[in-house]
Protein backbone atom coordinates (compact mmCIF):
# COMPACT_ATOMS: atom_id res chain seq x y z
CA UNK A 1 0.00 0.00 0.00
CA UNK A 2 1.37 3.04 -1.04
CA UNK A 3 1.32 6.66 -0.12
CA UNK A 4 -1.22 8.71 -2.76
CA UNK A 5 0.12 11.10 -5.57
CA UNK A 6 0.94 14.18 -4.07
CA UNK A 7 -2.35 16.61 -5.47
CA UNK A 8 -4.95 14.01 -5.68
CA UNK A 9 -7.87 14.99 -3.33
CA UNK A 10 -9.93 12.07 -1.61
CA UNK A 11 -7.48 9.90 -2.43
CA UNK A 12 -9.39 8.82 -5.53
CA UNK A 13 -6.45 7.84 -7.28
CA UNK A 14 -4.80 6.15 -4.83
CA UNK A 15 -2.13 3.69 -6.00
CA UNK A 16 -1.88 0.46 -4.64
CA UNK A 17 -5.07 0.13 -2.55
CA UNK A 18 -6.74 -2.65 -3.92
CA UNK A 19 -9.86 -4.48 -1.59
CA UNK A 20 -8.39 -3.21 1.58
CA UNK A 21 -10.42 -2.43 4.30
CA UNK A 22 -9.99 0.06 7.17
CA UNK A 23 -12.05 -0.61 10.04
CA UNK A 24 -12.74 2.11 12.33
CA UNK A 25 -13.46 0.64 16.12
CA UNK A 26 -16.36 2.50 17.42
CA UNK A 27 -16.51 1.35 20.95
CA UNK A 28 -19.00 4.03 22.60
CA UNK A 29 -21.86 3.03 20.28
CA UNK A 30 -23.75 1.19 22.99
CA UNK A 31 -22.42 3.02 26.13
CA UNK A 32 -21.18 7.00 25.80
CA UNK A 33 -18.39 7.96 28.45
CA UNK A 34 -17.11 10.68 26.31
CA UNK A 35 -19.99 12.56 24.30
CA UNK A 36 -17.39 14.76 22.37
CA UNK A 37 -15.22 11.67 21.05
CA UNK A 38 -17.84 9.27 20.48
CA UNK A 39 -19.85 12.02 17.79
CA UNK A 40 -16.09 12.14 16.87
CA UNK A 41 -15.67 8.81 15.99
CA UNK A 42 -19.22 8.86 13.63
CA UNK A 43 -18.08 11.94 12.29
CA UNK A 44 -14.66 10.50 11.30
CA UNK A 45 -16.30 7.51 10.01
CA UNK A 46 -18.42 9.31 7.65
CA UNK A 47 -15.52 11.08 6.50
CA UNK A 48 -13.50 7.59 5.71
CA UNK A 49 -16.51 6.56 4.06
CA UNK A 50 -16.87 9.44 1.46
CA UNK A 51 -13.19 9.94 0.94
CA UNK A 52 -12.31 6.20 0.38
CA UNK A 53 -10.03 5.46 -2.07
CA UNK A 54 -10.85 3.53 -4.98
CA UNK A 55 -11.23 -0.08 -3.97
CA UNK A 56 -11.01 0.68 -0.29
CA UNK A 57 -13.92 0.32 2.10
CA UNK A 58 -14.49 1.37 5.35
CA UNK A 59 -16.01 -1.47 8.32
CA UNK A 60 -16.36 -1.23 12.07
CA UNK A 61 -15.39 -3.33 14.93
CA UNK A 62 -17.89 -2.59 17.48
CA UNK A 63 -18.73 -3.67 21.42
CA UNK A 64 -21.16 -6.94 22.01
CA UNK A 65 -24.95 -4.90 20.85
CA UNK A 66 -23.50 -1.82 18.72
CA UNK A 67 -25.23 -1.29 16.00
CA UNK A 68 -23.51 1.11 13.68
CA UNK A 69 -25.46 4.17 12.46
CA UNK A 70 -23.15 5.64 9.35
CA UNK A 71 -24.07 4.93 6.09
CA UNK A 72 -22.05 3.07 3.69
CA UNK A 73 -20.14 1.02 6.28
CA UNK A 74 -19.54 -2.10 4.60
CA UNK A 75 -19.11 -4.00 7.22
CA UNK A 76 -19.65 -4.31 11.35
CA UNK A 77 -18.15 -7.00 13.24
CA UNK A 78 -19.63 -7.02 16.64
CA UNK A 79 -17.30 -8.56 19.23
CA UNK A 80 -18.06 -10.95 22.02
CA UNK A 81 -17.87 -8.38 24.83
CA UNK A 82 -19.46 -5.26 26.02
CA UNK A 83 -17.73 -2.20 26.63
CA UNK A 84 -16.30 -2.56 29.95
CA UNK A 85 -14.82 -6.00 29.39
CA UNK A 86 -13.57 -5.03 26.65
CA UNK A 87 -12.17 -2.43 27.72
CA UNK A 88 -10.54 -4.63 30.20
CA UNK A 89 -9.11 -7.33 28.05
CA UNK A 90 -7.83 -4.84 25.49
CA UNK A 91 -6.01 -2.94 28.32
CA UNK A 92 -4.14 -6.99 29.47
CA UNK A 93 -3.46 -7.10 25.50
CA UNK A 94 -6.01 -9.72 24.74
CA UNK A 95 -7.67 -8.73 21.15
CA UNK A 96 -10.93 -10.85 21.66
CA UNK A 97 -11.65 -11.42 18.12
CA UNK A 98 -10.26 -7.97 16.68
CA UNK A 99 -8.62 -9.46 13.70
CA UNK A 100 -5.84 -8.05 11.70
CA UNK A 101 -5.75 -5.70 8.87
CA UNK A 102 -5.55 -2.11 9.21
CA UNK A 103 -7.62 -0.60 12.47
CA UNK A 104 -7.78 2.92 13.34
CA UNK A 105 -9.27 3.94 16.95
CA UNK A 106 -10.82 7.33 17.08
CA UNK A 107 -9.80 6.90 21.14
CA UNK A 108 -7.44 5.11 23.35
CA UNK A 109 -9.83 2.30 23.09
CA UNK A 110 -7.92 -0.10 20.43
CA UNK A 111 -6.93 -3.99 20.34
CA UNK A 112 -2.66 -3.22 20.85
CA UNK A 113 -0.90 -6.53 20.43
CA UNK A 114 2.17 -7.14 18.50
CA UNK A 115 1.55 -7.69 15.10
CA UNK A 116 3.38 -7.91 11.47
CA UNK A 117 3.34 -4.82 9.34
CA UNK A 118 5.34 -4.95 7.08
CA UNK A 119 4.17 -9.10 5.99
CA UNK A 120 0.70 -9.34 7.12
CA UNK A 121 -0.15 -5.65 6.59
CA UNK A 122 -1.54 -5.39 9.90
CA UNK A 123 -1.79 -1.78 11.10
CA UNK A 124 -3.20 -0.58 14.47
CA UNK A 125 -3.51 3.84 14.86
CA UNK A 126 -5.05 5.27 17.48
CA UNK A 127 -6.21 9.02 18.16
CA UNK A 128 -5.97 11.12 21.67
CA UNK A 129 -7.75 14.02 22.34
CA UNK A 130 -5.91 14.75 25.54
CA UNK A 131 -3.34 14.50 27.58
CA UNK A 132 -5.51 15.32 30.94
CA UNK A 133 -4.71 11.84 32.55
CA UNK A 134 -0.96 12.85 32.89
CA UNK A 135 -0.85 16.76 33.18
CA UNK A 136 -4.47 16.77 35.29
CA UNK A 137 -5.01 13.43 36.93
CA UNK A 138 -6.14 15.10 40.05
CA UNK A 139 -10.21 15.72 37.61
CA UNK A 140 -10.35 12.02 36.72
CA UNK A 141 -11.12 9.17 38.52
CA UNK A 142 -8.05 7.18 39.85
CA UNK A 143 -9.36 3.93 37.39
CA UNK A 144 -9.84 6.01 34.27
CA UNK A 145 -5.86 7.72 34.98
CA UNK A 146 -4.69 3.84 35.43
CA UNK A 147 -6.80 3.14 32.21
CA UNK A 148 -5.49 5.29 30.16
CA UNK A 149 -1.66 4.90 31.55
CA UNK A 150 -1.74 1.87 30.81
CA UNK A 151 -3.07 2.01 26.89
CA UNK A 152 -0.79 4.40 26.14
CA UNK A 153 1.95 2.15 27.68
CA UNK A 154 0.73 -0.28 25.65
CA UNK A 155 0.35 1.87 22.12
CA UNK A 156 3.78 2.39 22.98
CA UNK A 157 4.94 -1.24 22.23
CA UNK A 158 2.11 -1.92 19.32
CA UNK A 159 0.68 1.28 17.80
CA UNK A 160 2.01 2.07 14.44
CA UNK A 161 0.76 5.76 14.43
CA UNK A 162 -0.48 7.83 17.72
CA UNK A 163 -2.50 10.50 16.41
CA UNK A 164 -3.09 13.61 18.66
CA UNK A 165 -5.38 16.89 16.91
CA UNK A 166 -2.47 19.61 17.90
CA UNK A 167 1.28 20.20 17.30
CA UNK A 168 1.46 21.63 20.84
CA UNK A 169 -0.22 18.23 21.88
CA UNK A 170 2.26 16.33 19.99
CA UNK A 171 5.18 18.35 21.79
CA UNK A 172 4.01 17.11 25.45
CA UNK A 173 3.40 13.69 23.69
CA UNK A 174 6.80 13.11 23.00
CA UNK A 175 7.70 14.12 26.67
CA UNK A 176 5.53 11.53 28.08
CA UNK A 177 5.92 8.07 25.82
CA UNK A 178 9.04 7.12 23.44
CA UNK A 179 7.16 7.11 20.67
CA UNK A 180 9.63 8.50 17.94
CA UNK A 181 8.23 9.62 14.61
CA UNK A 182 5.17 7.76 14.94
CA UNK A 183 3.53 10.78 16.62
CA UNK A 184 1.36 11.97 14.00
CA UNK A 185 -1.19 15.45 13.87
CA UNK A 186 -4.53 15.48 12.61
CA UNK A 187 -6.91 18.15 13.87
CA UNK A 188 -10.87 17.04 15.04
CA UNK A 189 -13.47 19.97 13.60
CA UNK A 190 -16.87 20.44 14.90
CA UNK A 191 -20.02 17.94 14.66
CA UNK A 192 -21.14 17.24 11.23
CA UNK A 193 -24.33 19.52 10.42
CA UNK A 194 -23.15 21.65 13.48
CA UNK A 195 -25.78 24.73 12.56
CA UNK A 196 -27.74 27.11 15.25
CA UNK A 197 -31.24 25.28 15.08
CA UNK A 198 -34.41 27.24 13.87
CA UNK A 199 -35.82 26.56 17.50
CA UNK A 200 -33.26 27.85 18.86
CA UNK A 201 -34.54 30.45 20.61
CA UNK A 202 -37.18 28.46 21.98
CA UNK A 203 -34.08 26.27 23.17
CA UNK A 204 -32.69 29.04 24.75
CA UNK A 205 -35.52 29.44 26.68
CA UNK A 206 -36.31 25.97 28.12
CA UNK A 207 -32.66 26.25 29.30
CA UNK A 208 -32.98 29.15 30.79
CA UNK A 209 -30.34 31.22 30.06
CA UNK A 210 -30.71 35.14 29.29
CA UNK A 211 -31.03 36.81 26.42
CA UNK A 212 -27.67 38.37 26.14
CA UNK A 213 -24.63 37.00 27.92
CA UNK A 214 -21.06 35.16 27.50
CA UNK A 215 -19.99 31.72 27.31
CA UNK A 216 -17.63 30.85 29.34
CA UNK A 217 -15.47 27.49 29.16
CA UNK A 218 -13.04 25.80 31.39
CA UNK A 219 -12.24 23.91 34.35
CA UNK A 220 -11.02 24.74 38.28
CA UNK A 221 -9.21 27.67 38.65
CA UNK A 222 -8.97 28.64 35.14
CA UNK A 223 -12.53 29.52 35.37
CA UNK A 224 -11.27 32.37 37.08
CA UNK A 225 -10.00 34.56 34.27
CA UNK A 226 -13.21 34.31 32.32
CA UNK A 227 -15.33 35.42 35.54
CA UNK A 228 -13.25 38.49 35.98
CA UNK A 229 -13.52 39.46 32.42
CA UNK A 230 -17.58 39.17 32.66
CA UNK A 231 -17.50 40.86 35.79
CA UNK A 232 -15.91 44.00 33.92
CA UNK A 233 -17.66 43.53 30.97
CA UNK A 234 -20.58 43.70 33.46
CA UNK A 235 -22.07 40.49 31.53
CA UNK A 236 -24.02 37.60 32.47
CA UNK A 237 -22.60 34.22 31.78
CA UNK A 238 -23.02 30.72 30.93
CA UNK A 239 -21.00 27.82 31.63
CA UNK A 240 -20.77 24.78 29.74
CA UNK A 241 -20.18 21.25 30.61
CA UNK A 242 -20.56 21.86 34.28
CA UNK A 243 -19.95 18.76 36.36
CA UNK A 244 -22.26 17.31 38.47
CA UNK A 245 -22.26 18.98 41.77
CA UNK A 246 -20.55 21.87 40.46
CA UNK A 247 -22.45 24.91 40.54
CA UNK A 248 -21.62 26.26 44.36
CA UNK A 249 -18.10 25.90 43.37
CA UNK A 250 -18.48 28.16 40.46
CA UNK A 251 -20.80 30.46 41.86
CA UNK A 252 -17.95 30.74 44.70
CA UNK A 253 -15.68 31.49 42.11
CA UNK A 254 -17.45 34.14 40.20
CA UNK A 255 -18.42 35.85 43.14
CA UNK A 256 -15.29 35.97 44.57
CA UNK A 257 -13.65 37.49 40.69
CA UNK A 258 -16.70 40.13 41.35
CA UNK A 259 -19.57 38.42 39.54
CA UNK A 260 -22.65 38.23 41.59
CA UNK A 261 -23.98 34.79 41.74
CA UNK A 262 -27.52 35.73 39.86
CA UNK A 263 -25.67 36.67 36.71
CA UNK A 264 -23.67 32.90 36.84
CA UNK A 265 -25.82 30.28 34.72
CA UNK A 266 -24.26 26.35 35.35
CA UNK A 267 -25.10 24.15 32.64
CA UNK A 268 -23.98 20.71 32.11
CA UNK A 269 -23.13 18.56 29.25
CA UNK A 270 -25.74 19.61 26.57
CA UNK A 271 -26.95 17.61 23.44
CA UNK A 272 -25.61 19.28 19.99
CA UNK A 273 -29.17 20.93 18.83
CA UNK A 274 -28.78 22.52 22.21
CA UNK A 275 -25.32 22.99 22.62
CA UNK A 276 -25.90 25.03 18.88
CA UNK A 277 -28.46 27.18 20.19
CA UNK A 278 -26.61 27.96 23.52
CA UNK A 279 -23.25 28.88 22.04
CA UNK A 280 -25.31 30.83 18.32
CA UNK A 281 -26.77 32.95 20.77
CA UNK A 282 -23.78 33.86 22.60
CA UNK A 283 -22.15 37.36 22.33
CA UNK A 284 -18.82 35.89 22.53
CA UNK A 285 -17.10 32.44 24.31
CA UNK A 286 -14.22 33.15 26.31
CA UNK A 287 -12.12 29.84 26.80
CA UNK A 288 -10.23 29.75 29.66
CA UNK A 289 -8.49 26.17 29.71
CA UNK A 290 -4.99 25.82 29.15
CA UNK A 291 -4.61 22.16 28.99
CA UNK A 292 -3.48 19.94 26.10
CA UNK A 293 -6.93 19.02 24.53
CA UNK A 294 -8.47 19.80 21.53
CA UNK A 295 -10.62 22.77 22.32
CA UNK A 296 -14.18 21.35 21.50
CA UNK A 297 -16.31 23.90 22.03
CA UNK A 298 -13.80 26.56 20.88
CA UNK A 299 -13.90 25.45 17.12
CA UNK A 300 -17.78 24.99 17.66
CA UNK A 301 -18.03 28.74 18.45
CA UNK A 302 -15.78 29.33 15.49
CA UNK A 303 -17.85 27.30 13.39
CA UNK A 304 -21.40 29.80 14.07
CA UNK A 305 -19.17 32.56 14.08
CA UNK A 306 -19.20 33.77 17.43
CA UNK A 307 -16.23 36.17 18.54
CA UNK A 308 -13.63 34.09 20.63
CA UNK A 309 -11.45 34.78 23.53
CA UNK A 310 -9.10 32.56 24.63
CA UNK A 311 -6.54 32.05 27.14
CA UNK A 312 -2.77 31.93 25.96
CA UNK A 313 -1.72 28.41 25.24
CA UNK A 314 0.23 26.08 22.96
CA UNK A 315 -3.26 24.46 21.86
CA UNK A 316 -4.80 27.56 21.35
CA UNK A 317 -1.97 29.05 19.30
CA UNK A 318 -2.32 25.61 17.01
CA UNK A 319 -5.83 25.86 16.70
CA UNK A 320 -7.30 28.71 16.96
CA UNK A 321 -4.90 30.96 15.10
CA UNK A 322 -6.45 34.21 14.21
CA UNK A 323 -9.79 32.71 14.51
CA UNK A 324 -10.22 34.51 17.81
CA UNK A 325 -8.49 36.69 20.34
CA UNK A 326 -5.79 34.27 21.69
CA UNK A 327 -4.16 36.39 24.62
CA UNK A 328 -2.32 36.27 28.21
CA UNK A 329 -4.69 35.57 31.18
CA UNK A 330 -4.00 39.34 32.23
CA UNK A 331 -5.25 40.83 29.31
CA UNK A 332 -8.73 38.56 28.98
CA UNK A 333 -11.11 41.62 30.78
CA UNK A 334 -9.77 44.00 27.58
CA UNK A 335 -10.18 41.22 24.47
CA UNK A 336 -13.33 40.37 25.61
CA UNK A 337 -14.50 44.18 25.67
CA UNK A 338 -13.48 44.54 22.13
CA UNK A 339 -15.04 41.28 21.04
CA UNK A 340 -18.44 42.47 22.43
CA UNK A 341 -17.84 46.67 21.16
CA UNK A 342 -15.88 47.36 18.17
CA UNK A 343 -14.24 44.27 17.38
CA UNK A 344 -16.84 42.14 17.39
CA UNK A 345 -18.11 41.96 13.83
CA UNK A 346 -14.24 41.52 12.90
CA UNK A 347 -14.06 38.69 15.32
CA UNK A 348 -16.95 37.09 13.71
CA UNK A 349 -15.65 37.02 9.97
CA UNK A 350 -11.85 35.38 11.35
CA UNK A 351 -13.94 32.78 13.17
CA UNK A 352 -15.87 31.86 10.52
CA UNK A 353 -12.75 31.66 8.36
CA UNK A 354 -10.85 29.69 10.40
CA UNK A 355 -13.64 27.43 10.98
CA UNK A 356 -13.09 26.22 7.55
CA UNK A 357 -9.64 24.89 8.06
CA UNK A 358 -11.24 22.07 10.27
CA UNK A 359 -13.82 19.34 8.40
CA UNK A 360 -13.99 15.53 9.36
CA UNK A 361 -13.49 14.83 5.55
CA UNK A 362 -10.27 16.70 5.69
CA UNK A 363 -9.52 14.83 8.99
CA UNK A 364 -10.46 11.45 7.28
CA UNK A 365 -8.57 12.04 3.93
CA UNK A 366 -5.55 12.51 5.86
CA UNK A 367 -6.11 9.33 8.11
CA UNK A 368 -6.34 7.45 4.70
CA UNK A 369 -2.99 9.17 3.69
CA UNK A 370 -1.81 7.86 7.09
CA UNK A 371 -2.49 4.40 6.67
CA UNK A 372 -0.85 4.50 2.97
CA UNK A 373 2.45 6.10 4.56
CA UNK A 374 2.78 3.30 6.82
Amino acid sequence: MTAPPAGIRGGRAYAGCMSVQLRVVLDQISQVVDADQAQAALSLTAGLVATAPRGCEVSALVPRGGEVPVAGVRDVRALALARPELATAWRMGIASGAGGGLIHAPGLMAPLVRHDRANDNHQVTLTLWDLNAWERPESLPKAQVLWHRAMLKRAVKHADAVVVPAHAMAQKLADVARLGDRIRVIAGAAPDGFIVPEDAASRRVGLQVPEEYVVITGEGESFMSGFRAAARADADVVVLDAAEGAEPALADAASAAGLPERRVHVRGLLGTADRAAVLGGAQAVVATSTDSAWPWRAVEAMSLSVPLVAVESGVHHDVIADGGAVVAVEDVPDALLDALGTGARRMRVLASDRARAFSWASSAERLWALHADL
